[in-house]
This record gives C-alpha cells, structure tokens and sequence, in this order.
C-alpha cells in the first residue's frame, strides 16, 4: 500500500502469526528512492552485473558521466574567466570616465575664464541706426 509520497506501507511478518508494519520506498520514482525486494523491476534483475553487455553500459555510463562533469567544470571555469574580464574592463573604463571627467572640468574653467576676460575688456558700442549703411558698414 503506498502514500502519495511514494511511500510503500508492507507488513512483515515476524516469527509468530504477528504482523509488523515496515515502510520502503519506490526506486522507480524520479527521488531515485528504492523498491521493496519483490517489486524490484525486471530490468535489473534480467541484466546480470557480470555480463559483458552490463560492464559495457556502465563504461559508457561511466564515461558520459565524466565527459558532462567536464563540460561543467569547464563551462564553469569559463563564466569566471568572462567575469574576471569584464571586472577589469570595468575598473579600466571607470578610470577612464575619472580622467575624461577631469579633462572637461579643466577646460569648462578654461572656456569660462576666456570668456570672463573677452567681457572685461568689450566696451559696449553705441552706434546710430542712422550711421550704418545697408551692407552692415559703418559710415563716415
């Protein structure tokens, strides 16, 4: 009798005409959880563990195994390299940012200073609307 957790209720006997319960799991569940012994699938039992067909699915289990451990680590290793990476990438362009923003504050003090002093020294012109001819010369 099982629950809906896959738990399998069996009554054992013991040695008198008592019943014991006991409870097992089911190995045929996606939890990878195991069957009591009689409702154990035939597929393990008809593959004998010495048989040269059983050691050649366990090499190439064994072997894809290790061929996806690989490509974890690897792909693992490589996300690291790439953060490294940008880390730097990061640091240098922020650096960068630093001196560019330097750079445009000496020149805006600049400019500003330039302009300061072109105003200083511009004395206001006051021209008759009269004096002026069509070309924008000023006449004598």
């Amino acid at each position: 009798m099982a629950n809906q957790n896959g738990v399998i209720h069996a009554l054992v006997q013991t040695g008198g005409s008592q019943q014991v319960p006991q409870l097992m799991t089911d190995a045929s569940s996606p939890g990878g959880k195991s069957l009591p012994t009689g409702k154990q699938g035939k597929k393990n039992n008809s593959m004998d563990r010495n048989s040269d067909e059983y050691r050649h699915r366990r090499e190439r289990n064994n072997m894809a195994v290790k061929k996806s451990r690989l490509r974890s680590k690897q792909k693992a290793a490589d996300t690291l390299s790439r953060v490294n990476q940008l880390k730097e990438e990061n640091e240098r362009l922020e650096a960068k940012i630093k001196l560019l923003s330097k750079e445009l504050s000496v020149l805006k003090d600049l400019f500003l200073e330039h302009a300061h002093s072109l105003a200083d020294n511009v004395q206001p012109v006051i021209m008759d609307s009269y004096s002026q001819s069509q070309d924008g010369t000023a006449k004598q």
